[in-house]
């Protein structure tokens, strides 16, 4: 993770922050994209520069005819997805890097050289970077290349209003760009992905065994990560279905909703009919997964 106070100068292809006032949540979120797209650009090209040679070749000489006289065109990033565009879930212990896949596909008319694709977040102005040792890339036209490689994410950096969407931003550089001078091609948010606190479910339906027509009830606690604590806290308030399933049927019905408390408790009570199994069911949110409980079996009498 990259904090933009000491990366905005970090590459040479950062771009310029607007001269305009802007209010100090959109500025917070402008110093964050353009931290981002400086320290990603340096990345990327780096990698250009090691791919880069002096010589133009005759196939495109008329590349470096043409850019005496006008600005060479960027690369387009046409796709790019981090983790295929599915929520990365984290738990509350997690403590490893974890490599997450990115794809990035760009066109230029000197065919493209290196992509990449990192991750930013305008919450607290911070990114995470490609593996440049990840980077592979396939040539699929003349002029279109996709490459892949993974997005180093370090769960001890994380806070809990990093639970959001995170844009996915994407940098190229076309063959005939000169890495050292030429700006790349980039797409700031070419797309987004949810970082998502891990969720827990749990049950428990008493007693056991039950007389037909007495009352059952059923327990449990909704939790998810907290990663400020490294432990998991209860989520409150979140409506979760009550669900059964006959010992003879395979799939479960709803039998009502309940509220989890403050501290992510749940308790109701059913009328005990047939033998089978009670189940919690949430249906998650934008910051946290959906999630059942394994089913509790109860036997009737």
């Amino acid at each position: 993770m990259r904090i933009r106070a000491t990366v905005v100068a970090a590459a040479s292809g950062a771009l310029a922050l607007s001269a305009f006032a802007v209010p100090a949540s959109q500025a917070a979120q402008q110093d964050g994209v353009h931290a981002a797209t400086a320290h990603l650009t340096g990345v990327v090209r780096g990698i250009a520069e090691d791919h880069h040679t002096s010589t133009v070749t005759t196939k495109h000489s008329a590349f470096a005819a043409n850019k005496a006289a006008v600005a060479n065109k960027p690369a387009v990033i046409t796709k790019a997805s981090v983790n295929g565009g599915k929520a990365i879930v984290v738990t509350a212990t997690e403590t490893k890097a974890r490599k997450i896949p990115f794809s990035v596909t760009a066109t230029d008319a000197s065919g493209v050289v290196v992509a990449a694709a990192g991750l930013w977040s305008g919450t607290n102005d911070n990114s995470f970077d490609p593996d440049e040792n990840s980077i592979a890339c396939k040539v699929i036209n003349k002029t279109t290349t996709t490459c892949t490689g993974s997005v180093t994410l370090k769960p001890t950096q994380l806070k809990n209003v990093d639970a959001t969407a995170w844009h996915v931003l994407a940098v190229a550089f076309g063959n005939d760009d000169n890495p050292d001078v030429d700006q790349p091609g980039l797409n700031e948010s070419a797309s987004t992905v949810r970082l998502q606190r891990a969720s827990q479910l749990t049950v428990d339906a008493t007693p056991e065994p039950v007389k037909k027509g007495k009352t059952i009830t059923v327990n449990g606690k909704l939790t998810r990560a907290d990663w400020q604590t490294n432990k998991n806290a209860g989520y409150g308030t979140q409506p979760v279905k009550l669900q059964f399933r006959k010992k003879t049927a395979t799939t479960y019905t709803t039998v009502k909703t309940v509220k989890t408390s403050s501290t992510g408790v749940l308790k109701t009570t059913v009328t005990a009919s047939v033998d089978g199994y009670y189940r919690w069911s949430f249906a998650g949110t934008t910051t946290t997964p959906a999630v059942n409980a394994a089913g509790d079996a109860i036997d009737v009498k």
